[in-house]
């Protein structure tokens, strides 16, 4: 079926005059009336009653008037969606961890808007642990990923973009709670809330006892940081996380670690050799240039 022909359908309808009709369209009436010939041969029913000097629909036409009409709106719709993306308009979906809800994705998302004041873009949020957020990144649900980087994720593009610290939490009432800095291997000797295998933090945490030669005795295995540092707070066991501002809410003594020196990185992750639009594009290389590597 002919797109064209549905437009002319259109205006004739609007008309009800062949030669008013084929003026506003700018073809010829023998033009326009051929295409309506053809309409009407395809769909097997006259859409126009031509007994009378005026073109007007007869039933069969103004009920086909009503789809053309909204399949038609949802066309242009779809058209002009397309044309505002192609100009650095549309949606990002934005995955991160949750600790990077706090502060720094609202002020990446907001700093970016201030920068295309005339354009229309909004931004979806999503929360989410490191593992499950690298494959929706990979199902499509996000455009973008702030996440810890995994090494042996080679189809996915990691790029430097924050820091955090690493800390060690104890209960206030715990033996270690007197100190203010501490040496890892000091924490050996008593039972840890660490991080499962989900968890983008569990290699890095690994590699720090690594450093000591040392074995954790870990107590329970958790992904979320919050949920740990929950446990921690309630005398479930001690643990090393990322430091974050929710700690100082919670019945813990934040100690720093003087030995192994470490820090987590977070990256921006996006999939390699995938198309992305123009607004995501534009996105992914605002964060480049102006966040830390």
């Amino acid at each position: 079926m002919n797109l064209y022909h549905l437009r002319y359908f259109m205006v004739l309808a609007e008309m009800q005059h062949f030669r008013k009709a084929s003026e506003k369209l700018c073809i010829t009436q023998p033009s326009l009336s051929h295409a309506i010939s053809q309409l009407e041969s395809e769909l097997g029913v006259s859409l126009f009653d031509r007994q009378s000097r005026s073109s007007v629909l007869t039933k069969e036409g103004r009920q086909f008037l009503d789809y053309v009409q909204r399949s038609l709106s949802i066309l242009d719709d779809g058209v002009s969606v397309m044309q505002k993306a192609s100009m650095g308009e549309g949606i990002i979906k934005l995955g991160f961890l949750r600790t990077l809800g706090t502060s720094f994705v609202p002020e990446v998302a907001a700093s970016f808007l201030e920068t295309k004041p005339d354009k229309s873009i909004q931004f979806e949020f999503f929360s989410g642990i490191t593992s499950s957020l690298l494959d929706g990144l990979k199902q499509d649900k996000y455009d973008v990923v702030f996440c810890t980087k995994i090494d042996q994720k080679v189809d996915i593009e990691f790029t430097p973009v924050e820091k955090q610290d690493l800390v060690l939490i104890v209960p206030r009432n715990h033996p270690l709670a007197n100190h203010h800095s501490i040496d890892l291997s000091e924490t050996l000797p008593y039972p840890q809330v660490y991080f499962s295998k989900g968890s983008g933090l569990r290699s890095i945490i690994d590699k720090l006892f690594e450093k000591i030669d040392g074995k954790p005795t870990i107590a329970y295995e958790i992904e979320e940081d919050e949920v740990v540092a929950g446990l921690v707070s309630k005398g479930f066991g001690i643990a090393v996380v990322p430091y974050m501002e929710q700690l100082l809410r919670l019945n813990v003594k934040i100690i720093q670690i003087s030995s192994p020196a470490w820090e987590r990185n977070f990256h921006m992750a996006t999939l390699k050799n995938k198309y992305l639009s123009p607004v995501v594009q534009e996105f992914r290389e605002f964060v480049s240039k102006n966040y830390p590597k």
